[in-house]
């Protein structure tokens, strides 16, 4: 979940590969192979996905745009905050994000299926923007609060069509052999913003003394990404479309129970989330067990996508993993292992290591997960299937930060901690032993 300093670099070797390979095979579909293709590099070039010219520019538009809403994500606490003094005030505003995410995924996953997936991006890109301008007023007038939480949900329910869209659309950039490369890419773009966003976010609250001159920027980042989609020459062979019914909602979910791999992963995932939720006591750590304040706490919260990020540059220097099942589940226990050691932990730099760990197996999980999810689908479902992918993360992200405050309340932090690193384990070993297909999973590039 974040980068390292080599990522400084990208955007003047983008703008060098952009001249050099202006029009690389980006239209070729990820199960199309061709001698242009084959001849676009060295088949372990870590760099050769970042020489096709629309990953590039769909690279550089949601990194920016994840840098702008984590920016946003901090001005919003903030605010609401600053304005209501309830801590009640700062938990609807996840609640807010979370009931589209719940109501909308599946139609939007059969949105993105039936419809041009770059135009849903473009749509609803432009929706995200205007909600944030709509922040940015409601800063500068002092609008009532209920207009924060009205704009909120206006842009959870764009994100939550603009999700199933973008992961669907990424694998029609770029052919499937490089294709876990750009999932390492586009999740390592997603781990620099998480470490810059917030940094950013509050030295912009601090320095203008205001959250609208962040709002403004999102919105203006936003703009510039829909530009930058626009530019996007991406290949989506339209199916007939489906009438939105019952059973065309719910064939994402119906794929993914009939795919035992895919079905295993995401259940993997869903209860690693769910049960080592650390992160959301770290305010806990930092003060009571640890007490280090608020300065150790940013720290601290550094840590996972800092350790992610180390993970992502690693992967994208060497070729794709030959056992992507073992190197799934070995993963998952180890950030179980670690999280649990951080749990005992009362030293202030052995946390902060044992947390750069779990970032940085998390991301290991991640890459797998999803380059599995988006090769082992068919593309008339890629849509809902993602769909699906991301309503059971995103609503395990929300239940693990409830179950880990609850068990904590009930009984302590470290009980909270321990407990869910052990529960980890345990589920990877489940998995195993339900999943088996998942242990024997090889190259994750799909060549025998």
């Amino acid at each position: 979940m974040a980068w390292n300093s080599a990522w400084t670099a990208v955007p003047i070797l983008f703008t060098h590969e952009l001249l050099k390979y202006p029009t690389e095979m980006s239209d070729v579909e990820p199960t199309v192979r061709s001698p242009a293709s084959i001849s676009l590099g060295h088949k372990d070039d870590p760099y050769a996905v970042i020489r096709n010219r629309n990953f590039v520019l769909y690279l550089i538009s949601r990194f920016i745009a994840s840098l702008g809403q984590q920016m946003l994500t901090v001005a919003v606490g903030w605010e609401i905050y600053e304005r209501t003094h309830s801590a009640l005030a700062l938990g609807l505003v996840g609640l807010t994000q979370m009931v589209p995410m719940v109501v909308a995924t599946l139609p939007a996953g059969h949105v993105a299926d039936n419809y041009d997936r770059r135009r849903i991006i473009l749509v609803m890109t432009l929706g995200v923007a205007c909600a944030s301008f709509g922040l940015a007023a409601t800063s500068m007038f002092q609008w009532h609060v209920g207009c924060i939480y009205l704009c909120l949900l206006v842009a959870g329910t764009a994100r939550t069509f603009l999700w199933p869209a973008s992961a669907a659309f990424l694998p029609s950039l770029v052919p499937r052999r490089i294709f876990s490369r750009a999932v390492t890419w586009n999740t390592g773009s997603f781990h620099l913003s998480s470490v810059l966003g917030p940094a950013a976010g509050g030295g912009l609250i601090a320095l203008f003394h205001s959250a609208t001159v962040v709002y403004a920027l999102n919105g203006a980042i936003l703009v510039v990404c829909f530009v930058l989609i626009c530019l996007v020459r991406g290949q989506q062979v339209l199916p007939k479309k489906e009438k939105m019914t019952p059973a065309s909602l719910v064939a994402g979910f119906r794929f993914v129970f009939a795919n035992q791999i895919i079905l295993g992963t995401i259940t993997l995932d869903m209860f690693a989330v769910l049960l080592g939720g650390a992160t959301a006591l770290l305010p806990v750590y930092a003060k009571d067990i640890l007490q280090v304040g608020p300065t150790g706490l940013g720290i601290l919260q550094a840590a996972l996508p800092s350790g992610a990020l180390i993970t992502a540059f690693i992967l994208a220097h060497r070729p794709p993993l030959q056992k992507a099942g073992g190197a799934l589940l070995w993963s998952v226990a180890g950030f179980g292992a670690a999280t649990i050691a951080f749990g005992f932990s009362t030293c202030f730099w052995w946390s902060f290591l044992m947390l750069l760990v779990c970032g940085a197996l998390d991301n290991v999980s991640v890459v797998v997960r999803h380059t599995l999810v988006q090769i082992l689908t068919p593309d008339e479902k890629r849509g809902r299937v993602s769909a699906v992918n991301s309503l059971f993360i995103g609503t395990s992200n929300e239940l693990g930060g409830f179950e880990s405050g609850l068990v904590a309340y009930l009984f302590n932090p470290v009980v909270s901690v321990v407990a869910g690193g052990i529960g980890t384990i345990l589920v990877v070993v489940a998995t195993a032993l339900n999943w088996p297909e998942i242990r024997k999973y090889g190259r994750l590039d799909g060549q025998a």
